[in-house]
């Protein structure tokens, strides 16, 4: 699948949902730098794509990056309309984790 996910950018270097796979695809390698690059991307690409978003303030939350997953969560919630109850509950989770 990462093979075809690739070879889909080389032909249509602008379709945003094949660098959300690959994204994706590299969390379940555990390359975070890679699927980090992938969502960035994503969002370069489409800045309201609330799943890209959503992927990236988690990242960066498990990395311990409060500021910027606050930042992207804050973004995320000022546009959801899918991922409203996931940035609520992220929201709860970066105060928990930034508290400690």
């Amino acid at each position: 699948a990462k093979f075809k996910f690739e070879q889909d950018i080389v032909l249509n270097p602008k379709n945003e949902n094949s660098y959300l796979f690959l994204s994706k695809i590299f969390k379940n390698l555990d390359k975070k730098d890679l699927e980090e690059q992938n969502l960035n991307t994503v969002i370069l690409l489409n800045p309201q794509n609330e799943e890209a978003i959503y992927n990236l303030a988690k990242l960066k939350l498990d990395s311990s990056d409060y500021k910027k997953s606050k930042e992207l969560n804050n973004r995320l919630s000022s546009l959801c309309s899918k991922f409203c109850i996931k940035s609520e509950k992220l929201k709860i989770e970066i105060e928990n984790l930034s508290k400690k």
